[in-house]
Protein backbone atom coordinates (compact mmCIF):
# COMPACT_ATOMS: atom_id res chain seq x y z
CA UNK A 1 0.00 0.00 0.00
CA UNK A 2 1.17 3.67 -1.32
CA UNK A 3 2.81 5.73 1.90
CA UNK A 4 0.97 8.92 2.25
CA UNK A 5 3.62 11.44 3.80
CA UNK A 6 2.87 14.68 6.32
CA UNK A 7 3.99 16.68 2.53
CA UNK A 8 1.15 14.56 0.91
CA UNK A 9 -1.65 15.62 3.32
CA UNK A 10 -0.06 19.43 3.12
CA UNK A 11 -0.62 18.99 -1.00
CA UNK A 12 -3.53 17.79 -0.83
CA UNK A 13 -4.75 20.70 1.62
CA UNK A 14 -3.44 23.20 -1.11
CA UNK A 15 -4.80 21.64 -3.90
CA UNK A 16 -8.44 21.36 -2.40
CA UNK A 17 -8.13 25.36 -1.73
CA UNK A 18 -6.52 26.11 -4.80
CA UNK A 19 -3.19 27.42 -4.05
CA UNK A 20 -0.42 27.07 -6.79
CA UNK A 21 2.51 26.74 -5.41
CA UNK A 22 4.55 26.89 -8.91
CA UNK A 23 3.53 30.59 -9.31
CA UNK A 24 6.76 31.93 -8.01
CA UNK A 25 6.06 35.41 -9.23
CA UNK A 26 2.90 35.85 -7.04
CA UNK A 27 4.14 34.77 -3.86
CA UNK A 28 4.55 37.69 -1.19
CA UNK A 29 7.36 37.15 1.68
CA UNK A 30 3.80 37.64 4.56
CA UNK A 31 0.85 38.37 3.05
CA UNK A 32 -1.21 35.86 1.30
CA UNK A 33 -3.18 36.48 -1.53
CA UNK A 34 -6.68 35.29 -3.04
CA UNK A 35 -6.97 34.96 -6.50
CA UNK A 36 -10.34 35.57 -7.58
CA UNK A 37 -11.67 32.15 -9.93
CA UNK A 38 -14.28 32.47 -12.81
CA UNK A 39 -17.20 30.88 -11.91
CA UNK A 40 -19.79 29.04 -14.65
CA UNK A 41 -23.23 28.45 -12.77
CA UNK A 42 -25.64 26.79 -15.89
CA UNK A 43 -28.66 26.15 -13.13
CA UNK A 44 -32.20 27.36 -14.22
CA UNK A 45 -32.71 27.05 -10.53
CA UNK A 46 -31.08 30.57 -9.90
CA UNK A 47 -32.28 34.04 -11.53
CA UNK A 48 -29.36 35.53 -13.37
CA UNK A 49 -29.33 38.64 -11.59
CA UNK A 50 -28.96 36.32 -8.06
CA UNK A 51 -26.23 34.62 -9.70
CA UNK A 52 -24.53 37.51 -10.19
CA UNK A 53 -25.14 39.04 -7.09
CA UNK A 54 -23.38 35.58 -5.58
CA UNK A 55 -20.25 36.19 -7.96
CA UNK A 56 -20.33 39.52 -6.90
CA UNK A 57 -20.15 38.99 -3.31
CA UNK A 58 -17.71 36.15 -3.52
CA UNK A 59 -15.16 38.96 -5.79
CA UNK A 60 -15.68 41.38 -2.56
CA UNK A 61 -14.72 38.88 0.13
CA UNK A 62 -11.37 37.90 -2.03
CA UNK A 63 -10.50 42.29 -2.58
CA UNK A 64 -11.36 42.57 1.12
CA UNK A 65 -9.03 39.39 2.26
CA UNK A 66 -5.84 41.08 0.01
CA UNK A 67 -6.41 43.98 1.72
CA UNK A 68 -6.51 43.25 5.06
CA UNK A 69 -3.73 40.41 4.52
CA UNK A 70 -1.69 43.43 3.30
CA UNK A 71 -2.62 45.53 6.25
CA UNK A 72 -1.95 42.65 9.10
CA UNK A 73 1.84 42.33 7.16
CA UNK A 74 2.41 45.86 8.72
CA UNK A 75 0.24 45.65 11.73
CA UNK A 76 1.94 46.50 15.25
CA UNK A 77 2.18 43.23 17.05
CA UNK A 78 3.40 44.95 19.82
CA UNK A 79 0.34 46.38 21.33
CA UNK A 80 -2.16 43.47 20.63
CA UNK A 81 -4.70 43.61 23.30
CA UNK A 82 -8.29 41.23 23.63
CA UNK A 83 -9.81 44.53 24.49
CA UNK A 84 -9.20 46.53 21.60
CA UNK A 85 -6.34 46.71 19.07
CA UNK A 86 -5.55 46.92 15.48
CA UNK A 87 -4.07 43.87 15.43
CA UNK A 88 -7.39 41.64 16.90
CA UNK A 89 -9.69 43.41 14.28
CA UNK A 90 -7.93 43.08 11.12
CA UNK A 91 -7.47 39.34 12.76
CA UNK A 92 -10.90 38.64 13.10
CA UNK A 93 -11.69 40.25 9.64
CA UNK A 94 -9.21 37.75 8.10
CA UNK A 95 -10.47 34.73 9.47
CA UNK A 96 -14.31 36.31 7.98
CA UNK A 97 -13.05 37.39 4.52
CA UNK A 98 -11.05 34.35 4.04
CA UNK A 99 -13.68 31.76 4.73
CA UNK A 100 -16.16 34.24 2.84
CA UNK A 101 -13.75 33.21 -0.31
CA UNK A 102 -12.89 29.71 -0.11
CA UNK A 103 -16.98 28.84 1.16
CA UNK A 104 -17.89 30.32 -2.05
CA UNK A 105 -15.64 28.83 -4.40
CA UNK A 106 -16.56 25.28 -2.93
CA UNK A 107 -20.15 25.81 -3.00
CA UNK A 108 -20.24 27.08 -6.65
CA UNK A 109 -18.02 24.31 -7.80
CA UNK A 110 -20.07 21.46 -5.91
CA UNK A 111 -23.91 22.98 -7.05
CA UNK A 112 -25.09 23.63 -10.81
CA UNK A 113 -24.50 20.58 -12.68
CA UNK A 114 -27.68 20.16 -14.46
CA UNK A 115 -27.09 16.09 -14.99
CA UNK A 116 -26.50 15.37 -11.56
CA UNK A 117 -26.46 11.88 -10.50
CA UNK A 118 -24.93 10.13 -7.08
CA UNK A 119 -24.10 6.39 -8.23
CA UNK A 120 -24.61 3.90 -5.39
CA UNK A 121 -21.59 2.21 -5.61
CA UNK A 122 -19.94 5.62 -5.16
CA UNK A 123 -17.06 6.29 -2.39
CA UNK A 124 -19.50 9.56 -1.40
CA UNK A 125 -22.83 7.24 -1.54
CA UNK A 126 -21.48 4.78 0.80
CA UNK A 127 -19.61 6.33 3.21
CA UNK A 128 -22.59 8.90 4.12
CA UNK A 129 -24.57 6.09 4.23
CA UNK A 130 -22.09 4.29 6.88
CA UNK A 131 -22.13 7.68 9.23
CA UNK A 132 -26.10 9.04 8.64
CA UNK A 133 -27.44 5.34 8.98
CA UNK A 134 -28.62 5.77 4.97
CA UNK A 135 -28.07 8.12 2.41
CA UNK A 136 -31.58 9.64 2.80
CA UNK A 137 -30.70 10.35 6.80
CA UNK A 138 -27.91 12.18 5.23
CA UNK A 139 -29.76 14.54 3.27
CA UNK A 140 -32.67 15.13 5.85
CA UNK A 141 -29.62 16.18 8.05
CA UNK A 142 -27.77 17.93 6.07
CA UNK A 143 -31.02 19.84 4.76
CA UNK A 144 -31.89 20.26 8.65
CA UNK A 145 -28.81 22.10 9.07
CA UNK A 146 -29.52 24.19 6.38
CA UNK A 147 -32.26 25.44 8.00
CA UNK A 148 -30.46 25.92 11.02
CA UNK A 149 -28.28 28.24 10.18
CA UNK A 150 -28.84 32.41 11.15
CA UNK A 151 -27.61 33.70 7.10
CA UNK A 152 -24.60 31.35 6.87
CA UNK A 153 -23.73 27.51 5.50
CA UNK A 154 -24.08 24.13 5.79
CA UNK A 155 -21.20 22.22 5.55
CA UNK A 156 -21.17 17.82 5.10
CA UNK A 157 -16.87 17.30 5.92
CA UNK A 158 -14.83 14.95 7.37
CA UNK A 159 -14.33 15.53 11.18
CA UNK A 160 -10.56 14.10 11.77
CA UNK A 161 -11.11 13.64 15.36
CA UNK A 162 -14.07 12.02 15.28
CA UNK A 163 -13.34 9.77 11.98
CA UNK A 164 -16.22 10.47 10.38
CA UNK A 165 -18.08 12.67 8.30
CA UNK A 166 -20.41 14.98 9.93
CA UNK A 167 -23.55 17.25 9.10
CA UNK A 168 -22.51 21.10 10.76
CA UNK A 169 -24.14 24.83 9.80
CA UNK A 170 -21.98 27.69 10.38
CA UNK A 171 -23.44 31.03 11.11
CA UNK A 172 -22.12 34.23 8.92
CA UNK A 173 -18.79 33.15 7.59
CA UNK A 174 -16.98 31.90 11.15
CA UNK A 175 -19.02 31.72 13.97
CA UNK A 176 -19.33 28.23 15.18
CA UNK A 177 -16.88 26.36 12.84
CA UNK A 178 -15.48 23.36 14.90
CA UNK A 179 -12.09 22.81 14.59
CA UNK A 180 -10.91 19.47 12.65
CA UNK A 181 -13.50 19.53 9.93
CA UNK A 182 -12.45 19.47 6.22
CA UNK A 183 -15.26 20.20 3.58
CA UNK A 184 -17.49 17.79 1.56
CA UNK A 185 -20.51 19.49 0.29
CA UNK A 186 -21.13 23.15 0.83
CA UNK A 187 -24.25 25.08 0.58
CA UNK A 188 -25.04 28.89 0.97
CA UNK A 189 -27.47 29.40 3.08
CA UNK A 190 -27.41 33.11 3.84
CA UNK A 191 -30.67 34.42 3.24
CA UNK A 192 -29.22 36.86 0.35
CA UNK A 193 -28.32 33.41 -1.37
CA UNK A 194 -32.39 32.56 -2.43
CA UNK A 195 -34.81 35.67 -1.27
CA UNK A 196 -34.39 36.74 -5.02
CA UNK A 197 -35.63 33.91 -6.01
CA UNK A 198 -37.32 31.68 -2.79
CA UNK A 199 -38.44 34.95 -0.77
CA UNK A 200 -38.36 33.37 2.95
CA UNK A 201 -37.88 29.71 1.72
CA UNK A 202 -35.00 28.44 2.57
CA UNK A 203 -35.68 24.93 2.15
CA UNK A 204 -37.28 24.94 -1.29
CA UNK A 205 -33.84 26.60 -2.48
CA UNK A 206 -32.00 23.79 -0.74
CA UNK A 207 -34.25 21.14 -1.96
CA UNK A 208 -33.52 23.21 -5.82
CA UNK A 209 -29.55 23.28 -5.29
CA UNK A 210 -29.42 19.34 -4.17
CA UNK A 211 -30.81 18.04 -7.18
CA UNK A 212 -28.19 19.54 -8.96
CA UNK A 213 -25.52 18.59 -6.69
CA UNK A 214 -21.78 17.62 -8.48
CA UNK A 215 -21.34 14.65 -6.89
CA UNK A 216 -17.95 14.33 -9.55
CA UNK A 217 -17.10 17.35 -7.73
CA UNK A 218 -17.95 15.92 -4.29
CA UNK A 219 -16.65 12.47 -5.14
CA UNK A 220 -13.32 14.00 -5.57
CA UNK A 221 -13.44 15.64 -2.57
CA UNK A 222 -14.34 12.58 -0.34
CA UNK A 223 -10.97 10.75 -2.24
CA UNK A 224 -9.11 13.71 -0.71
CA UNK A 225 -10.73 13.13 2.81
CA UNK A 226 -9.99 9.58 3.22
CA UNK A 227 -6.10 10.11 2.19
CA UNK A 228 -6.16 12.65 5.40
CA UNK A 229 -7.56 10.31 6.99
CA UNK A 230 -5.07 7.87 6.37
CA UNK A 231 -2.49 10.13 6.92
CA UNK A 232 -4.01 10.82 10.42
CA UNK A 233 -4.89 7.85 11.22
CA UNK A 234 -2.79 6.30 14.66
Amino acid sequence: MATFTNKDLKQTIRDSLGVDDTDKSSKITEAFVANKKQQRLPTEMLSEKNKTNHIELYKGYVDSFNRISAELDAADRSNASSNSSQFRSLKIDETYNLNGVYLHELYFANISDVHSEVAMDSLSYIKLSRDFGTFDAWQRDFIACCQSSRCGWAITGYHIYLQSYVNIFVDLHSANVPVGVYPVIVMDVWQHAYYRDYLKDVKTYTHAMMKELNWNVIESRFKKAERISEAIRD
